[in-house]
């Protein structure tokens, strides 16, 4: 079986329609873990309804609100089945998209070099967001996908439960609500490579309450979850230039926490003296388009 994991928060009025495509499903071995980030609306009453209606195996886990990677802690905690997927609350399933995850599961899960399957994202309109991946490509990193390949746009990621559970955890700021998900993937790029599938795993929409459409806002908001990934990306990116510019975030990313030891925790300090006028404009600049939304 898989796990589906979905982490919620005051999605009451879109998450019937993750309901209904799990409903839809041609395969039903799955579990749906809905991880209720503190919601104030009806998405307790609404699960609980679901739940009684023993069509679906669901699993309800209410928290305190915490933020999105805090939600993907407490699922890689709870999570018993060999894989694993998130779909978000504004996502929902394609008819056979469990039956795809796991036949592509079915045909990798003795290969304990990868750490999962990848799949893509499509619009409600059928259109794969970004590119597909390149012809004959079976394995890959998510990094080598991004700079070998230049595959673009969203993914969908199944996990091998084993995998996800042997690295720590997102760090938790009590005053912040966001750490990247991608520091998960690219500490497993280090260690891991993923079966490559072309099929449609995921319908995505991007809301307007939705991380993605808000990222300056976000990048504002949680700057120590973000200068998180800037060191991590520091010490792990291949490139040099790569490094510099995510020093240049990292700048931006201290001044906004008010705390500036952030910089000379990182690696490669040789870089942060060039990076600091850069870094201090983007800074002005995030700063700017933040006050004027």
């Amino acid at each position: 079986m898989i796990t589906i994991f979905t982490p919620t928060y005051n999605r009451a009025y879109i998450l019937p329609q993750l309901y209904n495509s799990l409903l839809r499903q041609s395969n039903t071995k799955f579990i749906w873990m809905v991880i209720d980030d503190g919601s104030t609306d009806d998405t307790g009453v609404l699960i609980e309804k679901w739940k009684s209606e023993r069509k679906i195996a669901i699993e309800y886990v209410r928290k305190e609100n915490g933020g999105m990677h805090t939600a993907h802690n407490k699922a890689f905690d709870l999570v018993t089945t060999d894989c694993c997927v998130c779909i978000d609350s504004d996502d929902y399933l394609p008819d056979t998209g469990v039956a795809d995850m796991l036949e592509a599961w079915d045909e990798i899960k003795d290969e304990a070099t990868l750490a999962g399957v990848i799949g893509l994202d499509a619009n409600k309109e059928g259109e794969v967001i970004g590119s597909r991946f390149p012809d004959g490509l079976t394995r890959s990193t998510l990094n080598a996908l991004q700079r070998k390949h230049k595959v673009t746009g969203d993914k969908k990621l199944v996990m091998r439960t084993l995998v996800v559970q042997e690295f720590d955890r997102y760090p938790e700021y009590s005053e912040e609500r966001l750490v990247p998900l991608g520091t998960l993937y690219l500490k497993i790029d280090q260690k891991y490579q993923w079966s490559i599938v072309n099929k449609v795993f995921c319908i995505v929409e991007y809301l307007q309450d939705g991380s993605t459409r808000n990222i300056l806002n976000q990048y504002r908001r949680n700057p120590k979850g973000f200068a998180y990934e800037r060191q991590l990306r520091i010490a792990l990116e291949p490139s040099i230039g790569r490094k510099f510019r995510n020093y240049i975030h990292l700048v931006s990313s201290a001044f906004f926490a008010g705390d500036l030891r952030l910089l000379t925790s990182a690696k490669y300090k040789y870089l942060m003296p060039l990076a600091f006028v850069p870094g201090l404009l983007f800074h002005w600049y995030v700063l700017g388009k933040t006050k004027r939304s």
